[in-house]
């Protein structure tokens, strides 16, 4: 089938490469003239494990192809995926659609023949309406049909997730808009992945669902965590015991500083603002983006109170910058907020991240970057690891030891072994483990 992504950011790009790989014919679409340009020579805008080589094996097999013109890429397809940014309004807090309503007037000056309309991008509950409303201006019923499906893509593991997924949530009641999903989505009938049909609202409002959620199970083994600490508690060893119950299950439980990135932050704060807005308040979605927004700063003062309460002209070490490992999104990272609390208190910071640190250089100007994990150790009065990169399980401690002027480390992600620090004269702080 003849597909046209409209966006080429992490979304668009990911979903579209594999879509080609599936042996459709995709072209991915974007305002953005030097990103498109860079695609072309395989440059990828994002980090993510895999992309490079399978966006290069789909152009040269002619599948996938860039382009900034829009009129021109959707005039003849089969379906037309909006997979543009919806970030938060400033102001407000809800989610901003001027992006995908802008699209929305391209495609139904465009379109010349029946085609489905998908809104890729995570959308509040009714968009769908209001971009079947847009198009409809100008374009004849049953000349298209607007059809809702979220992605659930992991950020570095989208395209395992986008290839082998849970399950693919479609929302339309339109009988010819579903028999054109089943076609795009049949090579993942092989892999029997589900299929849930439901209406449109139903499955905008799905997304919003499951990242808050997940976002709750973070928030609430981060709160479990600070009592594990008062209590003489193992947070490890609580989150297993209650994963293995599979009314729970055990992803989500891992104690941290707290969730970042481009979906949880702005997609709990947008089902916030809807939820106010039709009069039905989402209370433990309420107290889940305040108690999330707090630990950041409280996970700086952690590492102050493991410094003597005093870090002014002290250097701290962070390993660590993106949201998470294997990506290089910075959006509302713990980091930004831990160094912010430290440098207010009079610390000195230096910094490593194996993919974010070019990012962060614009986020975090007052942070100097340091080339390696022990260049940003040297010389630190404490070693602080904010995100768990597989480069940070297998520090060498008695190195790290030498090589710094303190002997704190405070794990901020329960990568290591208290024994095993112990051994190596460092002073160890975790999380939830109250040692």
């Amino acid at each position: 089938m003849k597909l046209a992504m409209i966006g080429s950011g992490y979304v668009g790009l990911v979903s579209g490469a594999c879509f080609a790989d599936f042996g459709h014919e995709v072209v991915c679409v974007d305002k953005d003239a030097t990103k498109i340009a860079n695609l072309n020579k395989n440059i990828m805008p994002i980090y993510e494990p895999g992309l490079a080589d399978l966006v290069k094996r789909n152009v040269d097999a002619d599948r996938l192809t860039f382009s900034t013109d829009l009129a021109a890429s959707v005039t003849d397809c089969d379906a037309i995926f909006i997979a543009v940014g919806t970030p938060s309004r400033r102001g407000d807090g809800h989610a901003d659609l001027s992006y995908v309503y802008a699209a929305s007037e391209e495609i139904g000056d465009s379109i010349s023949r029946p085609t489905v309309i998908v809104t890729k991008s995570t959308v509040p509950v009714g968009t769908g309406d209001e971009v079947e409303l847009i198009i409809g201006k100008k374009q004849a019923p049953g000349q298209f049909s607007v059809v809702s499906n979220p992605e659930f893509l992991r950020e570095g593991a989208a395209i395992r997730d986008f290839k082998r997924p849970d399950r693919i949530i479609i929302g339309t009641e339109d009988e010819w808009a579903q028999d054109v999903m089943r076609e795009i989505y049949r090579p993942l009938f092989l892999n029997q992945s589900p299929i849930l049909f439901t209406g449109r609202r139903t499955a905008e409002l799905t997304k919003y669902a499951a990242n808050a959620f997940l976002a709750t199970k973070i928030t609430f083994i981060n709160e479990i965590a600070d009592l594990c600490e008062k209590v003489g508690a193992d947070v490890q060893e609580v989150s297993r015991g209650i994963g293995l119950d599979n009314r729970i299950g055990s992803k989500f439980l891992h104690a941290g500083p707290g969730y970042g990135g481009s979906c949880f932050p702005k997609d709990t704060l947008a089902l916030m603002k809807t939820a106010q807005d039709n009069d039905s308040p989402v209370r433990i979605v309420e107290a889940v983006v305040q108690v999330n927004d707090q630990r950041k700063r409280a996970m700086g003062r952690k590492v102050i109170h493991a410094l003597d309460g005093d870090v002014r002209g002290k250097r701290v070490a962070l390993l660590g910058l993106t949201f998470k490992p294997n990506t290089d999104d910075m959006r509302d990272a713990p980091s930004i907020a831990i160094a912010q609390t430290l440098m207010d208190a009079g610390a000195e910071v230096t910094a490593y991240d194996p993919e974010g640190m070019d990012i962060a250089k614009e986020l975090m100007p007052a942070v100097k970057m340091a080339d390696s994990s022990y260049g940003a150790a040297t010389d630190a009065d404490a070693v602080v690891i904010v995100t768990e990169w597989d480069a940070f399980r297998a520090l060498d401690l008695k190195k790290l030891a030498q090589i710094m002027k303190g002997t704190v480390l405070v794990d901020l992600r329960n990568i290591y072994n208290p024994s095993e620090v112990a051994q190596s004269g460092l002073i160890y702080t975790s999380v939830g483990r109250n040692r």
